[in-house]
C-alpha cells in the first residue's frame, strides 16, 4: 500500500461559462506561478470552508460541494453569477510543488453580472467561439475542452481525446 501521503489530492473546479453562445476566457496575469499570461477559464481550489461550517445535506455528507466552490471562483474571479452546471471532464497533473492536483472541469450558463476581474489572478478577459480559438495562447486542453462544450451544447456527447 501507498503512503497516505501519496494517496492525498488537491482538488481544482473550472467553469467554461456560456452567454450568448460565447465562452469565458481569462488570461492569467504575469505574476501567477503556474502558466504566466496564458489564457484559461475560471476556476480554483476546493476549500475545507466551502463546506465544514455548513449544515450536512444527510447525517454524514455534504452535497454539492463542487457546485458551491465553482460558484464561488467564478464569483470571487470574474463577478458572474451562473446556472445548470454539468460536468465536462477531469484531469490530473501536479502543482508547482509537486502536489497532485485533480482538475474537474464544468460548463455552466451565465445567469447575471458584468465581468468584473480580479486583478491579482487575471489581466483580460474575451467571450469567444470555438472558431477563436486559435488567436488566444490557451493552457494546453483548454481548446478541447471548449470543443467539448460546443458540441455538448449541440447535443453531441464528447470526451476528452488528445
Amino acid at each position: 500500500m501507498e503512503p497516505a501521503s501519496q494517496l492525498l489530492h488537491e482538488v481544482a473546479v473550472t467553469a467554461i461559462v456560456v452567454k450568448d453562445g460565447k465562452y469565458l476566457i481569462t488570461q492569467r496575469t504575469l505574476a501567477k506561478k503556474r502558466f504566466p499570461g496564458k489564457w484559461t477559464v475560471p476556476g480554483g481550489r476546493l476549500e475545507t470552508s466551502d463546506y465544514i461550517n455548513l449544515p450536512k445535506d444527510t447525517e454524514e455528507c455534504w452535497y454539492n460541494v463542487l457546485e458551491r466552490v465553482v460558484r464561488r471562483e467564478v464569483k470571487e474571479e470574474v463577478g458572474l453569477e451562473i446556472k445548470n452546471i454539468e460536468y465536462v471532464t477531469s484531469l490530473a497533473t501536479r502543482d508547482n510543488e509537486g502536489t497532485p492536483l485533480l482538475v474537474i472541469s464544468c460548463m455552466a450558463d451565465w445567469e447575471s453580472g458584468e465581468v468584473i476581474l480580479q486583478k491579482s489572478e487575471t489581466d483580460r478577459y474575451a467571450w469567444i467561439s470555438t472558431d477563436e480559438t486559435n488567436e488566444y495562447d490557451l493552457i494546453g486542453g483548454i481548446d478541447e475542452e471548449l470543443r467539448m462544450v460546443d458540441a455538448r451544447r449541440r447535443g453531441n456527447r464528447l470526451e476528452w481525446k488528445k
